[in-house]
């Protein structure tokens, strides 16, 4: 899964679908008007039942996060994540604090970062680590209640907790490996689905605008499959909006 840092036009243009689907989502449950476009939360409608969604769409991939060493230094439920926020942070230190300098001696850092990767991917074979990271970089902990997802022109709604599970049970956590002689092993750490890469944590390494972030990315088309696959469609709220799994035990109670 090669993915590279968007222009900016590129970027603002999808933030702004961001924007324009949640808006959409937020109208057809009736809280367009309780809607507010905090770029920095993970909850981006609020429903009648004060319950928050995390909406996600586009075509291709989402970004989950990009962080610094700042969130993972200062955020308390990183660091109480059996050594991975140390691990992460460690993983921005193995380059130095100038691009310049980075770009000078890049196979000396590459190769620096990854024995911190290695003890990354090493801690996620514990299946307890696997859903606590997610449900930490996806729902902050329980903070948002719902993935909910525009895909083909409908809204799927599914509970953090099943996302959680099934990410647990058919993930499988591996480390990149290197597909030149001019690369290197062990860049990323990538969640698999039946041998595919579904997601990764990877540097920023590639421009200096975004350089000692973080990235957590997800392949859309792939985690719908997942998605669909194993959890089952429970209810539909409407005709463009559909509840999945356990999710239409709680969405939608206002009705």
């Amino acid at each position: 899964m090669k993915i590279r840092g968007l222009p900016s036009d590129e970027a603002r243009r999808i933030r702004q679908q961001g924007h324009d689907d949640a808006l959409e989502f937020a109208t057809l449950i009736g809280m367009a008007d309780a809607y507010t476009n905090d770029l920095k939360a993970k909850k981006d409608v609020v429903d009648k039942s004060g319950d928050a969604h995390s909406v996600k769409s586009g075509n291709k991939k989402w970004q989950i996060f990009l962080y610094g060493a700042n969130r993972f230094l200062n955020d308390e439920s990183y660091q109480a994540m059996n050594g991975m926020g140390q691990l992460l942070i460690e993983c921005i230190n193995a380059f130095p604090l100038s691009f310049s300098e980075y770009e000078d001696n890049k196979s000396f850092h590459k190769e620096k970062l990854k024995n911190s990767m290695i003890q990354l991917k090493d801690l996620l074979q514990n299946k307890n680590r696997v859903r606590s990271f997610f449900s930490k970089a996806i729902f902050n902990h329980g903070e948002v209640k719902y993935l909910t997802i525009k895909h083909e022109g409908v809204f799927h709604v599914f509970l953090n907790a099943d996302i959680n599970s099934i990410f647990v049970d058919n993930l499988v956590v591996e480390n990149s490996i290197k597909r030149s002689s001019s690369s290197f092993d062990a860049q990323k750490v990538i969640f698999k689905y039946n041998g595919l890469n579904l997601a990764e944590l990877e540097m920023r390494n590639d421009t200096p605008i975004h350089y000692r972030e973080i990235r957590f990315n997800m392949l859309k088309p792939r985690a719908m499959k997942l998605f669909f696959e194993k959890i089952p469609l429970t209810k539909k709220y409407s005709e463009r909006v559909f509840v999945y799994g356990n999710a239409s035990k709680t969405f939608g109670r206002w009705k």
